[in-house]
């Protein structure tokens, strides 16, 4: 029972801070219908964001200066996204998807440029807050604290995000633009803002994600493609563009992943690619279906 117990726990680590990556980068999808290459690079600068105000702090600091950082870095971060929609997302709103593609791809190279330049080549970390960084037994189990804050964080980011979808006007307004935003701009809504309003909300939870996973990196230039493999991984088979469906798709590669790991540990890494293959052969629309945000 131990075994099992901590494999799903690392499973659900694992899970949680894939899905806190893939948030912003499925709600982009949702609604501009962009695969945003770049949007791990944005991530990366967020966890460099946070360092530096963690650093210039003291360090190792109280969780809720902690906390501010990672907010401070969702904040600068989503002011990024909204040059980026002006300088190249509205560019590409009415040009064919490769286009899409090779331009963020190319946002993620100057995002890895950016980083190189400002923060340098060595590699760079900070502790986890002090109350984060022990351990809860239960029976023979341990459990880092950090990794089950992070756990906690993935659940709020989507309870949030159903809530804010769901229940808000501003989320109902953004269903009815993904669904068909020539309807909603004959119906008077202003599309461009409600884009605007996307791209920023999705790119300040790629720099809150990167601000709450800092302590558990090696912060480098490299840090960008890390997390981006694994976040699309899930958007697919969650259904593109489906906040239900990535959390769920999050949980289910996180199992397998760490359940492949724990019979065959020399094999780190795979179980995921097989996983998602074989379930996308299976159900190639995803988990969720045909692309919502939702």
């Amino acid at each position: 029972m131990y075994d099992v117990g901590m494999t799903v726990f690392n499973g659900l680590a694992w899970a949680m801070a894939t899905f806190l990556v893939a948030a912003g980068l499925t709600l982009i999808f949702g609604i501009l219908h962009i695969l945003n290459f770049a949007h791990g690079g944005f991530f990366m600068i967020g966890a460099y964001v946070s360092y530096t105000v963690m650093i210039a702090l003291g360090g190792a600091l109280p969780l809720w200066l902690y906390l501010i950082g990672a907010m401070v870095a969702g904040v600068v971060v989503g002011l990024l996204g909204w040059a980026v929609d002006m300088l190249v997302f509205r560019r590409l709103r009415d040009v064919d998807d490769a286009y899409s593609l090779i331009a963020t791809y190319a946002l993620l190279l100057l995002c890895g440029g950016v980083v190189q330049l400002i923060w340098g080549l060595n590699y760079l970390g900070v502790m986890p807050p002090p109350v984060l960084n022990s351990v809860i037994f239960l029976g023979d189990m341990f459990m880092p604290t950090y990794t089950i804050f992070i756990i906690l964080c993935g659940v709020l980011v989507y309870v949030g995000l159903e809530l804010f979808i769901a229940k808000s006007q501003t989320g109902r307004l953004i269903r009815v633009v993904a669904a068909d935003p020539w309807m909603a701009q004959l119906l008077g809504l202003n599309v461009k803002r409600i884009y605007l309003f996307t791209v920023i909300l999705s790119f300040a939870l790629a720099g809150l994600a990167g601000g709450l996973l800092m302590p558990n990196q090696s912060l480098s230039p490299e840090l960008g493609g890390i997390f981006l493999l694994q976040a699309f991984g899930v958007i697919i088979l969650g259904g593109m563009g489906s906040i239900r469906g990535a959390f769920l798709a999050a949980i289910v590669l996180g199992l397998i992943e760490s359940f492949g790991v724990y019979f065959f540990p020399q094999y780190p890494g795979i179980f995921f690619l097989l996983a998602l293959a074989i379930i996308l052969l299976i159900k190639p629309e995803g988990i969720m279906g045909r692309e919502q945000t939702a």
